[in-house]
């Protein structure tokens, strides 16, 4: 199993640009016409607390399109697709507020997500389905579930599943 820079087949990270004037700041977060997108299923946007960890899930059927807007981000992957050049790999991508990025994570790779320091984090999604509240396309194993054995880190501090 490998941890750290090495990229899971299929995860794309784009940096996003912030334009600023002395008004504020304008960033683009998804274009139909970036290599990205897929399709349009809907928007939403989620919190995590600090010492929390959102994790682990993976969707059968869609794509999710994560910018983390608010705090600084640690989001984790870890590919278990069968046949997978990059099955077994662990991935993590560091978002900070001042340097958005987009994140597209494909089926069958688990994903989620942790504040890096002392501050609650926002992230949009734009996955390409829309929510199915009577079949979820959402296949959990616990934050520090041991087959995919991974450390989530925060500046030293304890972590806690959510």
């Amino acid at each position: 199993m490998t941890e750290g820079r090495e990229a899971i087949d299929g995860v794309r990270v784009r940096d996003l640009k912030r334009i600023a004037d002395d008004r504020g700041w304008l960033t683009e977060i998804l274009r139909s016409d970036w290599p990205e997108f897929e399709k349009f299923g809907q928007t939403y946007i989620t919190t995590c607390r600090p010492g929390v960890v959102k994790a682990w899930h993976f969707h059968k059927l869609q794509y999710d399109m994560f910018v983390p807007i608010r705090g600084n981000a640690l989001i984790g992957l870890y590919d278990s697709r069968d046949g997978s050049p990059t099955k077994g790999v662990l991935q993590e991508v560091e978002v900070r507020e001042k340097e958005p990025k987009l994140v597209k994570i494909p089926p069958l790779v688990y994903h989620g997500f942790t504040p890096l320091d002392e501050d609650e984090i926002w992230v949009v999604n734009t996955p390409t389905s829309l929510f199915n509240y009577k079949e979820p396309d959402e296949y959990r194993k616990a934050w520090d579930d041991p087959e995919i054995g991974y450390g989530w880190r925060r500046e030293g501090k304890p972590t806690k599943g959510g």
